[in-house]
């Protein structure tokens, strides 16, 4: 499947195929009257543009019924209806060459619709029209190309059903057309006319069965699908049939595939793909759904809710019309759904073995600690239990193992390779590391191991039938990170690559297997290690994936036969070090990158893809498909191990339920767990005329099931509905605003506000009250209603009666409105969208009682939709698919000025905006710096679901140059102008857009190949990786001054070589810093800055001395620990910023690695006297060093056993120390300097000594 973005909005889509081609091609054109002619390049993969061009006329009214644009079926010209009494013609010559167009005058206004003809000599058209005493005919015309004008036609026919809408030409031999009524279908061809009544129904679209046109699918308004058939003796038509088939989604479109198979495009429901069967099913239906295709649209209404308590919103959608009304509940990202887990500490990796090759399902979950190792299996009652596998050390931590071919297991150890008997689970052989020597890292496949050990050594082995064999060693300049040998060719089971990530040079080498050679090498930039290094093939393209310590991610294409990477791109996935891992989900291969921000990485149209997993944090990961959870993924999270299954892999998750009404207006409500909905049914009455009934539902928010309905009075909708709660009144609300659509009245003249309150899951109506026209909107408004009524903005407060209930009573309001649609509120300020009269701003004054215009837009925009960006900036949608926002001039010199809202941006966004939203999609993660962007979320008749950012300045001016960049680069297809789409455009004005971005456009940087990457890197004077991701430091500052926080003397040295010579705008920087680091600040003298010093020199001391955040930014410079886990200090230090409303914002300012085996070589030779940690990473580190070296590091750990002292920097240290299991013989007490723990030390030594 191909997708591209077209530069316009789609009028009219016609296939054709020109003379003497062999191949079909696309006309298209958009409603701002450009057109195309596409062409499918199979070798290139690409769409080609064969012609362009504008068919706008300077003199015209558009057309009221729509454009139509329809094709000679001998390919002789293609024919526009655009502006009332104008029919264009665009000849096409025998080559299929398109020539100059000219326009024709067409007699008839009120067009309908215009199809050509068949079996012409010349091209002809029928046109259906209305004349002006609302009756409806046909009429035919020649074109005549050479003479440009119309000549008489065959036939015409006159008064035809007043409800005939669609026309639909007949192939040869029978020819002629058939006129589609709503009580009646004709078909006439200028001598034999037939017809034949029909139930009443509105026919929307149409699809040819036969080539030869005996039979066509119509579809109605209400989704019934019928077959009619014209019976005929193949030269003349002797009569019509029309047959029912059964029930689809409204169609919009209907296109006959072959063997019975149709697809269904609906612009009210989800499009289908159905097979109509030759014997009808239990409910006498022929038609059977074999594939739905999820369409959003027309979205009415949405809510932004955090139904699952994760800090991430879902929309909830009020979706398509009529029968095929739904809630659509749109999530983003991949769920884990849980099916078991259980309490584990400090895992350090997880495998996933099966008993033998025969298996259909995995035995046995190996989950490896620092210093053993675990087997768990599934037991009898689907519980994980702990097993044995006799050949596995199970007491030391295991860095690899695999199934490896004839049904054996493979463990590898820091000590050992071994091979092991998967039936009886004994050990076979072993492959022992030399005396003195660790292995670090190791990979392996069912035939290969590939193993690193300290200094650089590189080990092959084969395994073969109880046999391990060492086939090639060698060494490597730096030490090794990371290995991986998945095979990714033919052969399943080996591999002919090995990629390998290094220290030092940061960089991935391909080597050939197995002589070990170097193919290719990568170097990284920057200081950060690989941390996982994968070979993966999507879509039948091999990658290598090379992930680092800091969350970043780049992704190669790899060249299988020369081993040769290209197209390298990076991609910043989370903030920590990043584990890569394959696992199947619907027979596809995907990668699950295990980090902060867990991500699975797919392919979709040879583009690789990432969506976040909705979980906080994963640490490792492994597939684990067993009989109890098949296709299950176990996840290893800090102190747990949980069992799941995925969703399915897509970008979005979108779960539907069908009401079979149609969704009007919806909220939630968080104190009752339900949503409120006002909705409308409709349905047949006894005498076939429809009916339409409105209600409020109340839906569970969890179940979605209905658990309470109030049905309105007859003529009255629900327009508005909001939850709320009342000044001196702790109940909360529902408020639902009404009117009476009375069939006499143009705009309504009462309406009805009504008070909810739920009780024992029903609705309760506490009180109503009459208003003087339709309730379009409410609001909330410092505890009490506002209400947009007609014209009019009134204000209601809460009041108690003498006899104890409560009563809505008008308190004020303000007039001047044509209709008052759209309002939003925030403090005193009200901003209203008018039908006609754009935005106005007003105000409440609460002394006087009274709400006053404060400014208004004097532009005359249709409103469709309004919201509040900030204090000053106001967010507006329009009926010609434009966003514009709007700002007060607070400074202007006169009360004109002040009284004139600013235009300050304009956009054609193409789409019709029905609501906005505040909110997100995305998790908002308070060490994240894109959680601190405000968004809104808004929904479009056509589905789209988008999403609005407010930037910074120097961010914006950044990613506008960007994007000035890419439209040079991407050129539109068709030859269509992407500064011509985006700009603002309405029936009065056409400007360029102005402080808007296509979020869109800059996205497709990152499908560019490298070329082009550079391309556009080179002319904004950047890399291209730093277009991968928004520049903060190293880029334009994109933090406000706030407070800046410095850990230790690296970090500030780090970050102070970052700033030096940079301009940093505005005043002292506070800096928070603990002990001597702020004296070290004032040395380096870099920033001007005020250090604040806590009285209590620990982290939690420097949140209590920083005191109330106030929601403002703060920098927090901490490391990136590598090879370790990070210390709780860091994440516990950030959540409590969070709680104190401070926004922290991590950067990595320096690295704390593991540096081997070597630094416990002291320890164990015996000649330590005591030993001094100031954090747990150190504790941590040496532990995993006493298990490089193949020593228990229980002789260190226990404290009668251990021959020294051990020594924490201060309570923090300590607490990590118990964690890891290592008692603390002294905790420094004065911790603002490392003076404090050595003078606790030296007591205790002197004390020891006296006893």
């Amino acid at each position: 499947m191909l997708d591209v973005p077209i530069y316009g909005r789609i009028a009219t889509l016609e296939l054709f195929r020109p003379t003497g081609e062999s191949q079909d091609v696309l006309f298209i054109s958009t409603e701002r009257y450009k057109f195309c002619v596409l062409q499918w390049d199979a070798d290139s993969g690409e769409l080609v543009t064969r012609a362009m061009g504008d068919v706008s006329d300077r003199i015209g009214r558009p057309t009221d019924n729509g454009q139509i644009g329809i094709v000679d079926p001998d390919c002789r010209l293609i024919g526009l209806h655009l502006y009332d009494g104008l029919f264009k013609v665009i000849p096409i010559d025998n080559k299929g060459q398109l020539k100059e167009a000219f326009n024709i005058r067409l007699e008839e206004l009120q067009v309908l619709d215009i199809k050509f003809l068949y079996g012409c000599s010349k091209p002809t058209i029928a046109v259906l029209y209305q004349d002006n005493k609302d009756a409806r005919h046909v009429k035919t015309y020649e074109v005549q190309l050479k003479e440009k004008d119309f000549g008489e036609g065959p036939w015409l026919q006159n008064n035809l059903d007043n409800g005939a809408g669609l026309l639909i030409p007949v192939p040869l031999p029978l020819g002629g057309a058939i006129i589609i009524g709503e009580q009646t279908i004709v078909y006439y061809n200028g001598s034999v006319f037939k017809a034949i009544p029909i139930r009443p129904s509105i026919t929307k679209a149409y699809g040819r069965v036969d080539a030869d046109g005996s039979r066509y699918l119509l579809s109605d308004h209400a989704g019934m699908l019928h077959l009619l058939v014209i019976t005929h003796d193949k030269e003349r038509v002797l009569g019509l049939k029309v047959e029912p088939l059964g029930e689809t989604s409204a169609a919009s479109t209907l296109s006959y595939l072959d063997n019975g198979v149709v697809y269904v495009g609906s612009s009210y429901g989800d499009s289908q793909l159905i097979k109509l069967n030759s014997q009808a099913d239990s409910k006498q239906s022929y038609v059977e759904v074999l594939e739905s295709f999820v369409n959003l649209g027309p979205i009415v209404d949405l809510c932004v809710v955090d139904l699952e308590r994760q800090g991430q919103g879902q929309v909830v959608t009020c979706s398509g019309a009529f029968k095929d009304g739904s809630l659509r509940i749109v999530r983003n990202g991949i769920g884990i759904n849980e099916q078991a887990s259980a309490e584990l500490q400090g895992i350090k990796g997880m495998w996933s073995l099966r008993a033998s090759s025969q298996e259909a399902f995995d035995t046995f979950l190996v989950v490896s600690f620092i210093s053993e190792t675990r087997i768990l299996a599934m037991n009898a009652e689907d519980e994980l239990e702990e097993t044995e596998i006799d050949g596995f050390d199970s007491e030391a931590q295991t860095l690899f193992c695999f199934n490896a071919v004839h049904d054996q297991l493979i463990q590898v150890t820091a000590s050992s390779l071994k091979l092991v008997d998967a039936a009886t689970r004994r050990q076979l052989t072993e492959w022992k590391a030399p005396p003195g020597i660790a292995i670090n890292v190791a990979t392996a496949n069912a035939t290969q191991v590939l193993l690193a050990t300290g200094g650089g050594n590189l080990v092959y082995l084969e395994i073969g039938h109880a046999t391990l064999t060492e086939l090639k060693h060698v060494q490597l300049e730096y030490e090794i990170s990371c290995l991986d040998i998945n095979p990714v060719g033919d052969d399943p089971n080996r591999s002919q690559l090995a990629a390998v990530g290094m220290w030092t040079d940061i960089s991935v080498r391909v080597f050939s297997l197995p002589d070990l050679h170097v193919i290719t090498q990568e170097r990284l930039g920057g200081e950060i290690i690989p941390r996982s290094v994968l070979f993966c093939s999507f879509e039948g393209i091999p990658y290598l994936l090379c992930a680092l310590g800091d969350g970043h991610l780049f992704n190669f294409v790899l060249d299988l036969p020369s081993g040769q990477l290209s197209d390298r791109k990076k991609i910043s996935l989370g903030t920590q070090p990043i584990t890569l891992r394959t696992f199947r989900s619907k027979n596809a291969t995907h990668v699950f990158a295990a980090s902060d921000r867990p991500t699975v990485i797919y392919s979709s149209n040879r583009k690789l893809l990432y969506s976040n997993v909705n979980l906080k944090e994963v640490n490792h990961m492994c597939p684990f498909n067993s009989a109890s959870f098949p296709d299950s993924l176990a996840i290893g999270k800090e102190g747990e191990l949980t069992i799941g299954t995925i969703d399915d892999i897509q970008k979005l998750h979108i779960r539907t339920v069908p009401l079979g009404e149609q969704p009007r207006r919806i909220c939630h409500q968080e104190s009752s767990r339900t949503f409120g909905l006002c909705s409308a049914k409709h349905q047949n009455s006894s005498n076939g005329e429809d009916m339409e009934s409105h209600y409020v539902r109340l839906i569970d928010d969890q179940t979605f099931e209905i658990i309470a309905t109030y049905q309105l009075d007859t003529y009255e909708t629900g327009c508005s509905i909001i939850t709320c709660s009342f000044a001196d009144d702790s109940n909360v609300y529902f408020c639902v605003g009404t009117a009476y659509a009375l069939p006499e009245e143009n705009e309504p003249s009462k309406g009805r506000i009504l008070v909810f309150v739920v009780e024992d899951g029903k609705l309760q109506l506490l009180t109503e009250k009459e208003t003087k026209g339709a309730v379009y909107s409410l609001n909330a408004f410092n505890g009490k209603l506002l209400a947009a009524i007609n014209q009019k903005i009134q204000l209601y407060k809460w009041t108690l009666r003498d006899d104890g209930s409560r009563e809505l009573q008008s308190e004020c309001g303000h007039h001047g409105h044509i209709l008052a649609l759209y309002v939003q509120s925030r403090g005193d300020f009200i901003v209203v969208g008018d039908l006609m009269k754009s935005i106005s701003l007003l105000m409440y004054k609460p002394e006087e009682g009274a709400i006053e215009e404060r400014a208004r837009d004097y532009n005359a925009n249709w409103m469709t939709a309004v919201e509040i960006l900030d204090d000053d900036t106001y967010l507006g949608a329009e009926n010609s698919f434009n966003l514009f926002t709007v700002r007060k001039n607070n400074d202007a010199a006169t009360d004109e000025e002040r009284g004139r809202l600013e235009v300050v941006g304009e956009y054609h966004l193409g789409e019709f905006v029905n609501r906005f939203r505040h909110g997100s999609l995305v998790m908002r993660l308070p060490d994240s710096e894109a959680s601190q962007i405000p968004t809104v979320i808004f929904g479009t008749v056509n589905g789209v679901i988008g999403v609005i950012a407010s930037l910074p300045p120097d961010q914006y001016a950044f990613l506008l140059r960007l994007q000035q960049s890419l439209v040079k680069v991407i050129k539109g297809v068709g030859g269509l102008s992407h500064e011509q789409w985006r700009s603002f455009n309405n029936e009065r004005k056409t400007v360029d857009a102005k402080n808007f971005l296509d979020g869109d456009l800059i996205e497709s940087f990152l499908d560019l190949s490298r070329n082009r990457m550079e391309e556009i890197a080179e002319g904004l004077e950047v890399t291209a990786e730093e277009l991968f991701f928004t520049p903060s430091i190293e880029g334009p500052p994109s933090l406000t001054k706030s407070g800046r926080l410095r850990g230790s003397e690296t970090g500030i040295k780090a970050f102070a070589d970052a700033l030096r010579g940079r301009k940093l705008p505005g005043d002292p920087f506070i800096v928070a810093a603990l002990g001597r680091d702020g004296d070290y600040l004032n040395e380096l003298n870099v920033i001007d800055c005020k250090v604040l010093g806590p009285a209590t020199p620990t982290p939690s001391g420097l949140v209590e001395a920083l005191g109330e955040g106030k929601g403002r930014r703060i920098m927090c410079p901490v490391p990136s620990v590598v090879d370790l886990e990070e210390p709780p200090v860091v994440p516990e230090f950030l959540r409590d910023l969070t709680t104190r409303n401070w926004r922290p914002v991590r950067v990595n300012a320096y690295i704390t690695r593991w540096m081997g085996a070597e630094c416990a070589k002291g320890l164990v030779s015996g000649s330590m006297d005591a030993l001094i940690f100031t954090s747990s990473a150190e504790i941590e580190g040496l532990l995993k060093s006493l298990n490089s070296l193949g020593e228990d590091p229980s002789k260190w750990t226990d404290e009668k056993r251990r021959p020294f002292l051990v020594a924490a920097h201060g309570p923090v240290t300590a607490h990590g120390a118990a964690r890891l299991g290592v008692p603390v013989d002294v905790v420094g007490s004065k911790f603002s300097s490392f003076s404090g723990v050595i003078q606790q030390l030296s007591h205790r030594v002197a004390l020891d000594r006296r006893t």
